[in-house]
């Protein structure tokens, strides 16, 4: 998965209940049904590239406990991935660009 090539608001927006319906072909509670479980992936994708980019950090750092509170890259990274949108917001705007496809 490509977090850097994703298009969905940071920001909570409103977005018309008609048109997800329309766009996903189901009612309401099972749209959200769905992008729930799609929430739930993309958030343990992201939890998991983020553990394993952390994991090198405590790697290279087990012998060395000053750099740990000063490692400029390891801050970059927590806030790289901050900036990210959640995982809700994701799924909706993958639904949004049809970009899942439900039957």
């Amino acid at each position: 998965m490509n977090f850097k090539e994703i298009k969905a608001p940071i920001d909570t927006i409103t977005i018309d209940r008609i048109d997800l319906e329309k766009k996903s072909g189901k009612n309401i509670y099972e749209t959200i049904c769905i992008l729930e479980k799609v929430s739930e992936k993309i958030n343990y994708g992201i939890k998991g590239d983020l553990d394993k980019k952390l994991e090198e950090f405590n790697l290279l750092n087990k012998n060395n406990l000053e750099e740990i509170f000063e490692n400029k890259e390891q801050i970059n990274l927590s806030i790289f991935y901050e900036k990210l949108p959640k995982s809700t917001s994701i799924s909706i705007q993958y639904l949004l660009d049809r970009k899942i496809k439900i039957n």
